[in-house]
C-alpha cells in the first residue's frame, strides 16, 4: 500500500530505526515517481521538504540542480542524511514541521511518505498548512501525498513491507475512527530476534484537507491518485493533491 510509511518526525523511534529506515521504506519505482513529479512542479525553485529525514526525495532533487531546504524532527535522521553524498550540502532545521521554522520563500513545499499524518491533531495539521502558505511565492505550490481513510479502514491483515533472506518486516494498521488516528504496528524479525515498533497516525479525508488549505488562503490545483499522476478515482487507496497559493 502506498504511501510509503515514515518514521521521520519523532525523535524516539526515529532515533532507533534511522540506520534501516532507506533499506526498508526507500522503494526505488515509488521514490522515482516521486522525484519526477516534484521536480516537475518545483519551477525555479528552491524547494522547503517538510520532514526530509534520510534524503530519499531532497538528494535525487539536489542532484537535478534543484535548490532544496529541509526541516526535521529527528537528529538521527539528519545525520544519516548528512553522511551520504552531497547531503551535507543540504540546508536543514531541526525542529517542529507543523510551525515550518524556516526564513525565506520556496516555490514547491511538499511531504512525501504519508509524513503530513505524523502531525498528531488537527490543530497542528491545520497550523502546517497556515504557515507553509506563508512561505510560498505567488503561483508557489504545497504537495502532499495521504491514505484515503475508507481504503485504510477496508485494509484487512498484514501487509509486507520488507523482505529479505535475512529479514522480513510486516505492518497492521488499526484505526480508531473516534479519534481520526491509526497505530501502525511494525513488526520486524531479523538476525534472529524480532521486534515491535509502534508508530501513531492522525489521518483526514481530502475533503478536511482541503478545507485546511481554503483556511490557508491556498487552493485545490490538481489531485492525482498515485505519485506517477494516475487519476484519483473510488478505487484510490491514496491521493497526491497539490495546493497553490493564488
Amino acid at each position: 500500500m502506498n504511501p510509503a510509511p515514515s518514521l521521520l518526525s519523532r525523535p524516539g523511534y526515529a532515533s532507533d530505526y534511522a540506520d534501516d529506515y532507506d533499506r526498508w521504506f526507500a522503494k526505488p519505482g515509488i521514490t522515482g515517481a516521486t522525484v519526477e513529479s516534484l521536480a516537475a512542479l518545483a519551477g525555479h525553485g528552491p524547494v522547503l521538504e517538510l520532514g526530509i529525514g534520510t534524503g530519499r526525495v531532497a538528494l535525487p532533487l539536489r542532484a537535478r540542480g534543484i535548490g532544496v531546504h529541509g526541516v526535521d524532527g529527528s537528529e538521527a535522521m539528519l545525520r544519516r542524511l548528512r553522511a551520504k553524498p552531497g547531503g551535507a550540502g543540504i540546508p536543514v532545521t531541526l525542529g517542529d514541521f507543523a510551525e515550518v521554522p524556516v526564513d525565506g520563500s520556496f516555490s514547491l513545499a511538499f511531504l512525501a511518505g504519508g509524513t503530513f499524518a505524523e502531525l498528531p491533531d488537527q490543530a497542528a495539521q491545520a497550523r502546517c498548512f497556515t504557515n507553509v502558505a506563508a512561505r510560498l511565492t505567488p503561483g508557489g505550490l504545497f504537495v502532499l501525498d495521504a491514505h484515503v481513510p475508507e481504503a485504510l479502514a477496508a485494509a484487512t491483515g498484514p501487509e509486507i513491507v520488507s523482505e529479505g533472506e535475512d529479514h522480513l518486516v510486516l505492518c497492521y494498521r488499526r484505526l480508531d475512527p473516534s479519534t481520526q488516528r491509526y497505530r501502525s504496528h511494525y513488526v520486524i524479525h531479523e538476525d534472529g530476534r524480532t521486534r515491535h515498533l509502534r508508530v501513531e497516525f492522525r489521518y483526514a479525508g481530502h475533503g478536511e484537507l482541503d478545507l485546511m488549505a481554503r483556511q490557508a488562503g491556498l487552493r485545490l490545483k490538481e489531485r492525482w491518485g498515485s505519485w506517477t499522476g494516475t487519476p484519483f478515482t473510488g478505487d484510490s487507496t491514496y491521493h497526491v493533491s497539490v495546493y497553490e497559493r493564488p
